[in-house]
């Protein structure tokens, strides 16, 4: 498992559109993504802990791996 970079919550909603996932709403400062039936909200925060994003990641059915490679 790669090691995971620390990212905005804007850089980490640009990798995900890369991914094939939509913006579905917004409420307050996290935003909510979605690709078919899966989905996950991304805190818009300067910078997100690596564990916040692993969470995330596994939540949205993304791989490490496949997220590293995007970027």
């Amino acid at each position: 498992m790669p090691k995971l970079p620390h990212l905005s919550g804007a850089e980490i909603i640009r990798a995900l559109e890369h991914l094939g996932f939509v913006r579905t709403r917004q409420k307050g400062s996290h935003v909510i993504m979605r690709r078919g039936e899966s989905g996950c909200v991304v805190p818009l925060h300067r910078e997100v802990k690596t564990g916040t994003l692993a969470g995330l990641l596994r939540q949205a059915g993304v791989t490490p791996e496949e997220f590293v490679k995007i970027l």
